[in-house]
């Protein structure tokens, strides 16, 4: 009987599934600019995109389960000014995927690879959520490489300890990713927001499309992985190691850092505990802006984003 109420189950989410559209490949989804990609080491493929000029380069990587047309609103922008970069990392968007290490060292790797590779200097990581715990791991591997960091509500500056560590590990497993419902995809999606803006959309209907594709199983591996990475390689203990300037923006009411069920508590406060620890940071705090601050406040990021390079 278990096991009939299972397939059945599974059987609505395909039926419900089939209705809505898909694409057959991650490749599929439309960017604002054509993708390059680059080969890299391990049979790892990397999708960016590349646009204007300027003595910095801004390497922007964004979150877990994320791409990066979350950058969409930055990187239009900023590219005015600066030479700019925009990466999907391997295991999402139209990068290669397979099973690769999927930690935060690995990130890095990778990161410093497509540096070296693309042989550009003045370099500024600009990560979001896991993309900034990968920016700061990347900082700490790689010091000479990295000019300097612009942190938007990185993973990193929130403890766990070994049984809420290992809660995580097992919480996330690829499955719990691949039948994710679109009404759940949409409510998972918005609690990143204050107040989802419209133009937001997309990425609803992105992650709803995906479900059909072809390398969408390799994704939802990528993700449970990348889980295990993060929490396997913290670096909160590390951050007094950061000596590079360093721009951090936290939206003040974040649904997602601290996490809810584990820690609690308010965003400024965890935001603040970690700023603090780097010598050489400078804190903003966003009223009424959650977790993809990027994306909801764009151009109050966009212009500290300039005051800070100056």
């Amino acid at each position: 009987m278990k096991y009939l109420i299972i397939s059945l189950f599974l059987m609505s989410l395909m039926a419900c599934s089939s209705s809505l559209p898909m694409v057959q490949s991650m490749d599929d989804i439309e960017y604002i600019l054509p993708t390059k990609k680059i080969e890299l080491s391990e049979k790892t493929s990397l999708a960016y995109i590349e646009a204007g000029s300027g003595d910095q380069t801004l390497i922007f990587i964004h979150g877990l389960g994320s791409y990066l047309p979350a950058w969409n609103k930055n990187f239009n922008e900023l590219s005015q000014k600066y030479h700019c970069i925009a990466v999907d990392l391997p295991g999402y968007g139209k990068s290669s995927k397979g099973n690769y290490d999927y930690s935060m060292t690995y990130f890095a790797g990778i990161i410093k690879e497509f540096i070296d590779k693309k042989k550009l200097d003045n370099v500024v990581l600009v990560g979001h959520s896991m993309g900034g715990q990968i920016a700061l791991t990347a900082a700490l591997q790689y010091p000479q490489m990295v000019e300097k960091l612009v942190l938007i509500a990185p993973a990193g500056f929130e403890q766990f300890n070994k049984g809420e560590k290992e809660w995580f590990r097992k919480a996330m497993f690829p499955d719990l990713v691949k039948f994710t419902t679109p009404e759940q995809i949409r409510t998972n999606l918005s609690v990143n927001f204050y107040n989802m803006p419209e133009d937001a959309e997309f990425m609803i209907s992105d992650r709803i499309a995906i479900r059909g594709a072809n390398d969408f199983d390799a994704y939802t591996y990528a993700i449970a992985e990348s889980v295990k990475g993060m929490v396997n390689q913290p670096v909160y203990d590390f951050l007094h190691q950061i000596k590079q300037p360093t721009l951090t923006i936290f939206g003040a009411q974040d649904n997602l850092i601290p996490n809810r069920f584990l820690n609690g508590g308010k965003t400024e406060t965890y935001a603040k505990d970690g700023a603090q620890k780097m010598p050489n940071n400078q804190l903003i705090m966003l009223e009424k802006t959650g977790h993809f601050a990027q994306f909801e406040r764009a151009d109050e990021v966009n212009e500290s984003i300039k005051t800070f390079l100056k």
